[in-house]
């Protein structure tokens, strides 16, 4: 008789924890649907994920990470317009981000600061504008007062990226002008033409 209730105890309690089992693995089917949805939901379309940029070339000018040296880019259109940091927008060319070194690198975000170690500056060709373009780097201030390896990249943006010159030049001292590139779009706005014949455009 004993043994019979404790088979009876044993059995139910096994009835009463099925219900908590159900249960459990119920909430957890349903957790799993719930971030099934929210990740199709959240994924960006094909569509979606490109970026369209408002250019139809994009230079972009790079030096160390770190560096306080002010590098500074001065472009040239075929109409004569000249972009800099003074003048930021000269025809269809603009000038998007001027870099200052390690001047306009530092953010306060909830109290602490952020110092960005990238030192770029970016231009944009919104147009097809036919003719010569061409690209100097003005070596504009120094702290290192030590030469600046440079390197500058053009890419066509439109219809799709590709990257039409890529080039490494030395900037040796404060005030230093070198033309990093020149190139010629063509009426179909593809690029011909490209040298580094010196040029220069700085204007003080």
């Amino acid at each position: 008789m004993a043994v019979r209730l404790g088979s009876r105890s044993a059995a139910g309690r096994r009835l009463a924890a099925d219900p908590f089992v159900d249960l459990l693995f119920n909430s957890l089917l349903g957790f799993v649907l719930l971030f099934f949805l929210a990740i199709v939901f959240l994924s960006p379309t094909e569509e979606d994920a490109n970026v369209a940029l408002d250019a139809e070339y994009v230079v972009t000018v790079s030096w160390p990470d770190n560096n306080p040296d002010d590098i500074d880019t001065w472009i040239e259109d075929p109409k004569g317009n000249v972009t800099w940091f003074r003048n930021k927008s000269a025809g269809l060319v603009h000038l998007d981000r001027d870099d200052r070194g390690m001047r306009n690198d530092t953010l306060e975000l909830d109290g602490k600061t952020v110092v960005n170690p990238l030192n770029q500056e970016v231009a944009a060709i919104r147009g097809l504008v036919p003719g010569e373009y061409v690209v100097n780097l003005h070596y504009y201030e120094s702290e290192t007062r030590a030469p600046v390896e440079v390197s500058v990249r053009v890419a066509r943006v439109n219809p799709v990226y590709r990257i039409v010159y890529y080039g490494r030049i030395i900037l040796p001292e404060k005030g230093a002008e070198r033309t990093a590139v020149r190139f010629t779009l063509a009426s179909d706005g593809s690029v011909v033409n490209v040298n580094q014949l010196p040029k220069r455009i700085v204007r003080f």
